[in-house]
């Protein structure tokens, strides 16, 4: 499951918010609606990185659903813009839902419950704990807020984000760890 998370953000890299932005918050604005309206970009990408993960049809419909959701949910406020020339700073409050949660509660109950996945032979199942894993994000309710500094530069006349870090990616997906 990380790593089908971490190649989607990884792909995310590519998306930037494009347009014709004449603010820095403008293109902070734009590439976070990407998401908000699951714009055919970011589905796209999402599609493209199950096609590459051994999960069974049900388990990638599952997880479409779950990022779908995380993504429509998202919130979001701009707190401060700082421009310097070409170069501004904008601070953004996210909200998501919390399935950096579901995934840490999964594993809990994962280490005390092991027999629970085992198939008839009494051996481990990875398809039965991908099921309950993403079964726990489907229906998480806990929602966590970020903060986030974007880095936009001035194009011509036109703003775009740069490249996020890949903490902040994990924050929009929901899958940061706060307490490290």
């Amino acid at each position: 499951m990380k790593k089908i998370l971490y190649l989607f953000i990884v792909c995310c890299l590519l998306i930037t918010g494009c347009g014709m932005n004449k603010t820095a918050s403008g293109a902070v604005t734009d590439y976070l609606e990407l998401y908000t309206t699951l714009d055919s970009s970011v589905t796209d990408q999402l599609n493209e990185q199950l096609e590459k993960e051994e999960m069974t049809d049900e388990q990638k419909e599952t997880y479409k659903e779950v990022m779908k959701k995380q993504y429509s949910s998202l919130n979001y406020e701009v707190i401060n813009e700082t421009i310097n020339g070409n170069e501004a700073y904008v601070t953004v409050r996210v909200n998501v839902i919390d399935l950096y949660n579901s995934q840490q509660e999964a594993a809990k109950y994962f280490n005390e419950h092991k027999e629970e996945f085992n198939d008839e032979q009494g051996v481990y199942s990875k398809e039965k704990y991908m099921t309950y894993k993403l079964d726990r994000m489907k229906n998480e309710t806990k929602t966590i807020t970020h903060t986030i500094e974007f880095k936009v530069i001035k194009n011509g006349d036109i703003w775009e984000v740069t490249q996020l870090s890949t903490e902040d990616l994990e924050k929009i997906h929901g899958i940061y760890n706060s307490v490290e």
